[in-house]
């Protein structure tokens, strides 16, 4: 038992050092050729729609950690198989690390490219040197003979112990081999000793260059300095305030602005890439009169705008928090696409992210005079390195997952018919308008209440459309509207309020809302897939 807990425990050490290792050479490769990483977005990318919207759903902006904690106890019960089937004469474990580390290094050089392939095979080649040794010593301890026990030379295969064989034999060849058995346990605890050294001195190992390889790369990548040190150009026109009333400010309820650090995150970025703007340009390329290739220092060069947008992540159950609401500096992509001359058969923009990311929107839709920007400013900072810095798109009224990308390089006038971007391959809608849409903040769902006056409140959004009423219903008795804080734009979502006299018992409360065309959003019950989610936001109280 105690044999399998050495080989079990010698294939985790050589693992944890194959990855350790190709972690540091990634630090000077790139961050796309860990394995993790590499692995990760893979198991991203093919991961089917209903497993990756339950987890979203379940546990939100949590959902990469999630990922990276399976990952990693996935790979412990590999490498602990790996190190129990090896054998100094049978090396199957480095047979089967070798073809996994090869399977990964196949996967990283189709995501990256030729180099993003050597920190995996490196890794490899130094986790089974690991195991090799590792194994040799586990099979020499193993060799050795029990404690007090020698092999019986007659036939039969039996067993004496060293003192049986002096005292039957009286001659000096028995005291000989009574006295090498006596020494055997010494030289059995001594080898105990060495693969016991030996798993602790590779896992060290493991650890300093695994951990190493990770700081390393963040600081040879991190832009946050120079991000903190990026003065944003005055925008046009008059700053941006807030209309008398636009924040209800109640107890409980959303704030009209997110903050920077509230709002969502969700994207296929396993590692948030860290991009300069000494690196960083956009490219304007494809069914246009001419391509136009931006610098950071071009931009600077340009008047921005500075205006308010609520974006809305398709995945966002009916009463989520998959949406927020900022204030976005930017440059207006209809002015830009503009310059290139697109054709008069185009009908599409796939914007690129230096990730691999690619999000189609209608061409209509960002040169139609609504506030689609190329943003480079977040609630009167520049934009978070996890938000897309240095550059990212806002469109009013398209989900994210056709609009919004992050750390943007390319724009590509296209056509639908054409082109396909991520999500669209995957059986997602290809245009993603925002649907009308509530949600209720306060109270919260089982909550307990006094009886008495109370606040039930939240937000609505129907982007580029603007929202003209919500209702509320309590039970199944008649919809009652609610008072709607200031409209500050069509393009953000609105707070709203509805006084209750709430009586005791158990309640639910729904509410829905009415767009600025006039019409409601739907009851019917739909998911996330394809399109956004539908239905009723409701929540049940007791009241004492």
């Amino acid at each position: 038992m105690a044999e399998l807990r050495f080989r079990v425990a010698a294939g985790i050490v050589a693992a944890g050092l194959a990855l350790g290792a190709s972690e540091l050479v990634a630090a000077f490769v790139g961050p796309d050729s860990a394995p993790p990483n590499a692995l990760g977005s893979t198991v991203i990318d093919h991961t089917p729609d209903g497993l990756r919207e339950w987890v979203i759903q379940t546990f939100g902006t949590n959902d990469k950690t999630l990922l990276f904690v399976c990952m990693a106890l996935v790979a412990v019960l590999v490498a602990g198989f790996i190190g129990a089937i090896e054998r100094t004469d049978h090396p199957r474990g480095s047979w089967l690390l070798a073809a996994l580390g090869l399977l990964t290094a196949a996967i990283a050089f189709g995501r990256t490219g030729l180099s993003a392939a050597w920190p995996t095979v490196i890794g490899v080649a130094a986790g089974i040197y690991a195991l090799r040794i590792l194994t040799s010593r586990i099979d020499d301890a193993a060799a050795a003979a029990p404690v007090g026990v020698a092999p019986k030379a007659a036939s039969g295969g039996e067993t004496v112990t060293a003192e049986e064989l002096a005292s039957s034999s009286g001659g000096t060849a028995a005291r000989s081999t009574a006295a090498a058995a006596e020494k055997e346990p010494s030289a059995s605890g001594a080898q105990r000793r060495q693969v016991l050294r030996g798993i602790a001195i590779t896992g060290g190992l493991a650890l300093l260059s695994g951990v190493g390889g990770r700081l390393i790369g963040a600081q040879r990548r991190d832009v946050s300095g120079e991000r903190a040190a990026i003065q944003l150009p005055e925008p046009s026109g008059p700053a941006v305030s807030l209309a008398p009333d636009a924040d209800l400010k109640l107890p409980g309820l959303t704030p009209y602005l997110t903050s920077n650090s509230d709002f969502y995150r969700i994207d296929t970025a396993l590692i948030v890439p860290q991009v300069s703007v000494d690196d960083w340009s956009l490219r304007i390329h494809g069914m246009v009169d001419h391509e136009i290739q931006l610098s950071w220092d071009d931009l600077a060069k340009r008047t921005p705008v500075e205006t308010l947008v609520t974006l809305a992540c398709v995945s966002n159950p009916v009463g989520g928090d998959l949406i927020g609401n900022a204030s976005w500096r930017g440059y207006r992509l209809g002015e830009l696409l503009a310059e290139a001359g697109p054709h008069p058969d185009a009908d599409m923009v796939l914007s690129h992210s230096i990730d691999g990311f690619t999000a189609g929107s209608p061409l209509a839709v960002l040169t139609d005079g609504r506030d689609a920007l190329l943003a480079v400013g977040m609630n009167g900072e520049p934009l978070p390195v996890a938000h897309g810095y240095p550059a990212r798109l806002v469109v009013p009224g398209l989900y994210g997952y056709v609009s919004a990308t992050k750390w943007v390089t390319e724009l590509e006038i296209t056509r639908f018919d054409r082109a396909t971007a991520y999500w669209t391959r995957r059986g997602w809608s290809a245009y993603g308008p925002i649907k009308t849409g509530t949600r209720i903040d306060t109270p919260r769902a089982r909550a307990e209440l006094q009886p008495g006056r109370t606040a039930i409140a939240g937000v609505a959004w129907a982007q580029h459309r603007g929202i003209r009423a919500v209702e509320v219903q309590i039970d199944d008795g008649p919809w009652q509207p609610a008072r709607l804080s200031t409209e500050q734009s069509i393009d953000t979502w609105r707070q709203w309020v509805y006084e209750w006299n709430a009586t005791p018992g158990p309640h639910t409360i729904r509410a829905r809302a009415t767009d600025g065309t006039g019409e409601t959003q739907t009851e019917a019950r739909a998911p996330v897939v394809p399109d956004g989610a539908t239905g009723y936001p409701s929540t049940t109280v007791t009241v004492g």
